[in-house]
């Protein structure tokens, strides 16, 4: 077989020129109200040249879904990874970053997705469920070395406890129920579920880096 063609810096520029545009749509204003006519005039293009780098609507949405939930796990990596930081400011910067990616998502996003184009919805669930355990282990192990997390907590089961947690807290129906912005799910759930799993010293320098 020949080999796969490789897209020219041109072309990989207007892609992800398209996937941003797509992006602030979505998240402002929901799937249903995104067409691609009102994006591809807002870019310039015609609707040909957007089908040259997707198949069509739907392709887009769940190519910035991926791409909006690999920016979170790269951003976690990068923070728990820096030897400067205390575990505790780790988690604070954590919450801190999620609030800023969802504080100005449309509330009803997820409500329209999930209606709109249920499979899309499924998607989302399925990349959260891939990514979440990644997420937490690494928080929950390197909260273990650092002695602020508690010894004795069994790793693999508050990864498993956590996950269906955070789905259920993201869900439309449970949003609308508790009357929850996405943006104020994170804050919420790091806070109660740590508190938990917290050594002593742990909790006291969490308390110490909370936000003034």
């Amino acid at each position: 077989m020949p080999p796969a063609a490789v897209a020219s810096p041109a072309a990989t520029e207007l892609r992800q020129r398209i996937l941003t545009a797509a992006r602030a749509h979505f998240f402002a204003y929901g799937y249903s109200a995104l067409t691609l006519d009102e994006l591809a005039a807002e870019l310039g293009i015609s609707k040909k040249t957007f089908y040259v780098h997707f198949d069509g609507k739907d392709a887009l949405i769940e190519a910035l879904l991926a791409e909006f939930v690999a920016e979170i796990r790269a951003s976690a990596e990068a923070l728990f990874s820096d030897p400067d930081l205390s575990f505790t400011v780790k988690l604070h910067r954590f919450s801190e970053a999620m609030v800023k990616r969802f504080v100005r998502m449309n509330p009803h996003v997820f409500r329209d997705l999930q209606r709109a184009a249920p499979h899309l919805f499924r998607r989302i669930e399925e990349l959260r469920h891939h990514n979440i355990p990644h997420i937490f282990g690494l928080m929950l192990r390197q909260g273990q070395a650092a002695g602020m997390v508690r010894s004795d907590v069994d790793a693999a089961f508050a990864i498993e406890f956590w996950r269906p947690a955070i789905q259920s807290l993201m869900h439309p129906d449970t949003l609308d129920r508790l009357q929850l912005h996405p943006d104020q799910v994170f804050p919420k759930a790091i806070h109660l579920f740590f508190g938990g799993l917290l050594t002593t010293a742990g909790r006291k320098d969490y308390e110490k880096n909370l936000p003034a």
